[in-house]
């Protein structure tokens, strides 16, 4: 039997037992991220959306290149199907002449002559003759060895192509569902943070350098306000590598279409050399890109819900490589 203190001492612990419980903190059930861990994660996203859509458009980059190399292999063997053919010809009347009874040979030509010096003529003629069976026979040889090759090659090249196509269909399906992934978690943005993003920002006029850089820059600017769209070419849409190619191509320099294309553009320059219109390149998969404004801002198509805007360099994200096309 418990005694009426010992009572009294268990009674006391529960209840200091509930004291403390109650002053500790819980969390609820269902915790929702923060806004700041949000956003995280949707640029986090939006950082492998963007790596996926320069895959996707490097493989059709690596596809026309491909059809270009199809394209060549079937015109040479043509060429060469159209020459062994020709060749062949030329060999088969030599077949013909001597089987059906011409006799190119010395004791023919001696026989037949009516004297030394036609005995001679005969003679050249017969060299002449059989010099050019030889050269038929070879080219022909050569012929033939240049369509099996050019075949091979076609070949090859159709093999590549229908590879190439079904990785193309394959990042395709990737980036549709990552793309699901980014906008499921746009949505999950609260309303503060979504206008934010939408935010055009500095729109003010900016002066830019003579030549070709401020050229580039001077419509790099000009497309602030414009929305993000994954593998759009402009004019009203912009990913962040078409955004570039088209600004250098506005100042009549031709760049690659993908950020890792324009990743190996003109020469490398430091940090501290950055200057308008350099190119700078972001994340060690060098799948983001944005064009210097100076040295401390740029102008780049961000990502989806994103206008084109400027931004601080060091903010946009880790920065890869930076490369001059001018000068």
């Amino acid at each position: 039997m418990v005694s009426q203190p010992s009572r009294r001492t268990v009674r006391g612990a529960i209840v200091a037992a509930a004291v403390v419980a109650a002053a500790l903190p819980t969390a609820p059930a269902n915790a929702q991220p923060s806004a700041a861990d949000a956003l995280k994660k949707y640029n986090e996203l939006s950082e492998q959306a963007s790596r996926l859509n320069q895959d996707h458009l490097k493989a059709q980059d690596d596809l026309k290149a491909r059809q270009g190399e199809l394209d060549k292999a079937k015109s040479d063997l043509t060429v060469a199907k159209q020459a062994e053919e020709a060749l062949r010809g030329q060999v088969d009347l030599l077949t013909e002449a001597s089987f059906g009874g011409a006799r190119f040979n010395q004791l023919s030509a001696l026989l037949v002559s009516n004297s030394q010096q036609d005995f001679l003529n005969r003679m050249t003629a017969i060299n002449i003759l059989a010099t050019d069976n030889a050269e038929a026979l070879k080219k022909l040889t050569d012929a033939v060895d240049a369509a099996d090759a050019a075949t091979r090659k076609a070949n090859e090249a159709t093999e590549a192509s229908k590879k190439l196509l079904g990785e193309i269909e394959a990042k395709k399906t990737e980036l549709a569902k990552q793309l699901d992934e980014v906008r499921a978690q746009y949505n999950q943005l609260n309303a503060a943070t979504q206008t934010a993003l939408r935010n055009k920002g500095d729109m003010s006029t900016i002066l830019v350098p003579a030549g070709t850089a401020g050229k580039a820059l001077e419509f790099a600017l000009a497309q602030r306000g414009e929305p993000y769209v994954y593998g759009s070419n402009g004019p009203d849409s912009w990913d962040c590598s078409s955004l570039i190619q088209k600004a250098y191509a506005y100042a009549g320099v031709s760049i690659g279409r993908t950020s890792y294309a324009q990743a190996a553009a003109g020469r490398p320059v430091s940090r501290s050399e950055v200057k308008a219109g350099d190119i700078i390149v972001y994340y060690s998969s060098q799948s983001h890109v944005a064009m210097a404004v100076d040295n401390v801002r740029a102008v780049h198509a961000s990502t989806e819900g994103v206008p084109v805007k400027i931004a601080d360099i060091n903010s946009i994200g880790p920065i890869s490589v930076i490369r001059r096309i001018e000068g």
